[in-house]
């Protein structure tokens, strides 16, 4: 349980990319061609930077662990990791409590 967005983000950000090499691993067993990284996009600009730049250092333990597991992944091209503004994301049809206006244009972008 995280008390600060920023510390969620990374801990979804860890599970995500637990996540998506699980099923990359299933789907090669299964005799599938995985063609170039997934792509994981974050709605924190300090979470995908800090999970990009090798620089970067956190203060606690187990978000400096999420961190370096992300990255990892990045340096074997098993995912890429970008920042998406909360205004353009999909999810937030399930999420957020939208107007009319907004609602309409991630239909349209989700079914366009």
């Amino acid at each position: 349980m995280e008390a600060s967005t920023f510390g969620s983000e990374f801990v979804a950000l860890r599970v995500g990319m637990e996540m998506n090499e699980g099923l990359r691993y299933k789907l090669r067993m299964m005799g599938i061609p995985i063609a170039g990284p997934s792509n994981a996009l974050c709605d924190s600009k300090s979470a995908a930077g800090n999970a990009s730049l090798p620089e970067s250092q956190l203060k606690k333990k187990h978000l400096s662990i999420a961190c370096h597991y992300a990255r990892e992944c990045c340096a074997k091209l098993a995912g890429r990791i970008a920042f998406e503004p909360t205004e353009a994301s999909l999810a937030g049809l399930c999420t957020k409590v939208l107007g009319w206006q907004r609602r309409r244009a991630l239909c349209k972008k989700l079914l366009y």
